[in-house]
């Protein structure tokens, strides 16, 4: 792994405690482009589905770097970094689309599918005169690229040489997961984006948090959608630095449990759904899982709440904001019935998503509240003991010291 000049002394205590200062300093933001998002890790860039033929391209980001996706007339994915070799345009700006060359606006520089340089606006000057040096070579000036790994579906990009094969990078247990759901075909359903003002890590330890929706999420307790009694699990690769948490709906006896009796303060038996279709759903999968969450390291989350199916992606926008990306999933071979089921789960989630909603306010009430602290001041990360470890227990912050576990060691701190 890289290392870096000490930037600071993490805590003696090591991933059981998290400096404040890795959510607030500038310095640490832009470390984490060189060494993290540029470093030995697979970031997520799309799906098959979103390119489906050649010409076919998407937007995304790989830390805060702006990303082109496409696959080309001989159906190859690439992916390479969105802005011209020659003064540092944005080269694309619509979001998805389908083009046969990528020309920049500013200057009419062009490249191939593949990222090479094709043509330069009066290269040879006009009327003899202008023009580029005789010795220049458009080979040299080509777009800076990406590794491209694809996954039963799902692309990947690094910038690094020393990055595993993908199935290694995820290890067995990942893969077989991502698998399980990126079984066939997928198709967009919908998608929309939230401006957070927090920073991006906040979020990832959000969704690696595997208890905090039985006391934040109203809906979910209230519902019967997810708590801590039914049976499920909180797994790590063996790395740490990925995880999934499950539950499956319906194996909870609440009779003697923190759930009995409204124990817990946001357990709300007497609301009701003025349209409760919103809760039905079919057995989507063999295995009865029916709420689960999937992070892969840095900074993507692949989701299954009943039958919502979908990609949560981070962006960095700044040490103190960032944006989350939601695509919402089905598949090709769905029953008009099943799409409109998953269409209306999809109201659970994202900005206003009634499981939520609470995400976002909390991530914020974090980034404020940590402001004008003590420099040495930091976050408790103990629920669990110290380990970095699978288990049935999701009472747990495992999963949150696995990836604090793989940020120190790609950031070599």
């Amino acid at each position: 792994m890289p290392k870096s000049s000490t930037v600071f002394t993490w805590p003696e205590q090591g991933v059981t405690r998290v400096p404040y200062r890795v959510y607030d300093d500038p310095a640490i933001f832009e470390r984490e482009q060189s060494l993290l998002f540029r470093g030995p890790t697979w970031n997520y860039l799309g799906l098959d589905c979103e390119i489906p033929g050649a010409g076919d391209y998407k937007l995304n980001f790989v830390g805060a770097t702006p990303v082109i996706l496409c696959r080309d007339e001989n159906g190859e994915v690439h992916a390479m970094v969105n802005r011209c070799a020659h003064r540092g345009s944005l080269l694309c700006i619509e979001k998805q689309g389908n083009r046969e060359q990528f020309s920049c606006v500013y200057h009419n520089w062009s490249y191939n599918l593949r990222g090479d340089l094709t043509s330069v606006a009066f290269k040879r000057g006009v009327r003899g005169k202008g023009g580029m040096p005789a010795d220049f070579d458009n080979a040299k000036h080509g777009l800076e690229r990406l590794r491209v790994a694809s996954f039963n579906g799902i692309h990947f990009g690094t910038f690094s040489a020393a990055t595993p094969p993908i199935e290694q990078y995820l290890g067995p247990v990942m893969s077989a997961y991502l698998k399980r759901a990126y079984n066939r075909p997928m198709k967009v359903i919908g998608a929309h984006s939230q401006y957070l003002k927090n920073n991006w890590k906040l979020v990832m330890e959000n969704v690696r948090d595997p208890y905090h929706a039985s006391i934040l999420h109203l809906f979910f307790g209230s519902f019967g959608l997810s708590r801590q009694t039914m049976k499920g699990e909180a797994l790590l690769d063996d790395s740490g630095w990925h995880h999934i948490v499950y539950t499956k709906r319906g194996t909870d006896d609440i009779r003697g449990s923190e759930y009995e009796g409204n124990k817990l303060p946001n357990m709300k038996s007497h609301l009701k759904l003025n349209d409760p279709k919103i809760l039905e759903e079919w057995p989507e999968f063999p295995d009865g899982i029916t709420n689960m969450v999937q992070t892969v390291f840095p900074a993507v989350t692949f989701q299954q709440i009943s039958n919502c199916l979908g990609v949560r992606h981070i962006v960095p926008r700044g040490p103190h904001e960032c944006e989350w990306f939601w695509t919402l999933l089905g598949y090709e071979d769905d029953e008009p019935w099943q799409t409109k089921i998953r269409a209306r789960q999809a109201n659970l989630i994202g900005p206003a998503g009634f499981i939520s909603l609470e995400d976002g306010a909390v991530t914020n009430f974090v980034q404020r509240g940590i402001q004008g602290g003590k420099p040495d001041a930091m976050a408790v990360v103990e629920l669990g003991g110290s380990s970095i470890a699978s288990g049935e227990d999701r009472v747990t912050e495992a999963p949150i010291r696995g990836f604090w576990k793989g940020y120190r060691e790609v950031m070599g701190i």
